[in-house]
């Protein structure tokens, strides 16, 4: 299995990132090319483990050992190939993904884990660079139709699948363009959209018909989608934000990140000469800590904020794996960005307490005071209060679950207490050929949980058209038994 001793003998090297004065002039993706040697040595990194443990740490059950060592034996086209055996677009994974698989190493239960995630993107990149990545249409045409409404990672999964499997697949998408979150929820500088475009463009060349602009509920009712279709796959993902009922929120100037994010998206596309909303010269308060917080981050920053600051609830995570969250499991620890990396100020264990006016209807600042956990609450430190700057606030604390209520009446789905769409563990609906995949389904959650999740919904689909399937599944558990 790929070097022997090439875990004792190499050392963890990752590519490094453009200087940030530069990078900051520029939307490009922020990392610098990674040379093809330096590669395949982190590839000959992977051990000869026995039990790989990254088929547990990744929702795809990518082949990682397989591709890392043809990547170390230079069979680069063998390795694009095995790649794409179990991952429908693993350039978007390999820019996107917080790499699961990586923490689940074997390798990194005493020393640095295996470089996973950087060989998966070089392998990718090399293949449609060498024009290995071609178009597969199915050899005939089973004569049943499938509607996927969403163009996110999810449905563009399924759809890819269900097509090749030899359906007629249809791609709904309310917005002008495909690619749902990829297109207008990911920044340029974390995934340039040509990624997509291309992609886009093979599953074209195999038959998937795009329909952008199409608002199922709206502009096509429900019934008219259950008559002209056999099956439908709702992959409509989970984009209501999470609120904050605090005094102030009705005031100008605060967002929830996905107003921010898409339009900021759109100046890139070429749609506008400068966004709607705007962070340029503003003092920037970023609620929420995560990976869209971030988002919001290296955007404001490309606006050029005069400042921004970004704020959590939580308490700063240990730099190490806690004891708590032993190996192979994803452990919560402080990571940095390029955006952070950037600058702006990370702000931990703070609650805001309520925006204040400028006297003419927005926001000139916050009032936050600071929390601590005392038997499992969180309580406020007495004293702590304190105001800072904020004339652009932008709400980036998680999605409660999807917009689907005209499709949930129309349809008469059910819906659980989470807000999501009720499934059983084959995809399917309480309603007859009507399926659900990605995080309408299963909450908010990774993009590479979404493709797996749209792999799956296939393979129950054309089961449920043929009888049958060959079509490859992850073995994934059901949202219902991973909340049990």
């Amino acid at each position: 299995m790929a070097d022997p001793k090439g875990f004792l003998t190499t050392a963890r090297e990752t590519p490094t990132r453009r200087p940030v004065d530069v990078r900051l002039m520029d939307w490009r993706e922020v990392y610098e090319p990674f040379p093809a040697e330096h590669l395949q040595k982190q590839a000959g990194r992977c051990m000869d483990c026995g039990i790989p443990f990254c088929h547990n740490g990744c929702p795809l059950g990518n082949l990682i050992p397989e591709w890392n060592d043809l990547v170390w034996r230079e069979d680069w086209r063998a390795a694009s190939e095995r790649l794409h055996a179990t991952n429908n677009f693993p350039e978007f994974t390999g820019r996107l993904c917080p790499a699961p698989c990586e923490t689940a190493c074997v390798l990194g239960i005493n020393a640095d884990p295996v470089t996973i995630k950087q060989v998966e993107v070089s392998i990718i990149d090399r293949a449609w660079d060498s024009d290995w990545v071609l178009p597969q249409p199915p050899s005939r045409l089973s004569g049943r139709t499938v509607a996927v409404v969403g163009s996110g990672p999810a449905g563009l999964a399924a759809a890819q699948q269900l097509a090749r499997a030899g359906h007629t697949v249809a791609v709904f998408e309310r917005a002008d363009r495909i690619g749902g979150l990829l297109r207008y929820g990911i920044p340029e500088f974390k995934m340039e959209k040509k990624h997509l475009d291309r992609r886009l463009a093979q599953m074209e060349a195999e038959g998937v018909k795009f329909r952008p602009g199409v608002d199922i509920g709206t502009d096509i009712t429900a019934d008219d989608l259950r008559r002209r279709y056999d099956a439908i796959v709702l992959a409509v993902g989970s984009t209501i934000g999470r609120e904050l009922d605090v005094p102030g929120r009705e005031l100008a100037g605060i967002h929830q990140a996905m107003e921010f994010l898409p339009l900021a998206n759109r100046v890139q596309e070429g749609d506008r000469g400068v966004p709607v909303i705007d962070a340029g010269g503003r003092h920037v308060v970023i609620i929420g800590g995560g990976d869209t917080g971030a988002d919001c981050l290296g955007t404001s920053h490309r606006h050029g904020a005069a400042s921004v600051t970004q704020l959590e609830i939580l308490v700063q995570p240990p730099e190490a794996r806690p004891a708590g969250q032993p190996w192979p499991t994803y452990p919560m620890v402080y990571r940095v960005s390029s955006a952070h990396e950037e600058g702006g100020e990370r702000v931990f264990s703070v609650s805001t307490k309520r925006f204040v006016d400028d006297g003419q209807g927005r926001v000139r600042a916050l009032v936050l005071s600071e929390v601590e956990w005392v038997n499992g609450s969180l309580v406020e430190v007495e004293g702590s209060e304190r105001e800072i700057p904020a004339d652009l606030v932008l709400l980036a604390m998680g999605f409660t679950g999807p917009e689907a209520e005209s499709l949930a009446d129309q349809l008469k789905l059910d819906m659980d207490t989470r807000g999501t769409i009720v499934r059983d563990d084959q995809y399917a609906t309480t309603v007859d050929g009507v399926f659900v995949a990605g995080d309408a389904g299963r909450g908010q959650s990774l993009i590479v949980w979404a493709i797996a999740e749209g792999r799956s919904a296939a393979a129950a689909v054309d089961r449920y058209l043929t009888g049958e399937t060959n079509l490859h599944a992850p073995i994934l558990a059901s949202a219902r038994q991973l909340l049990a």
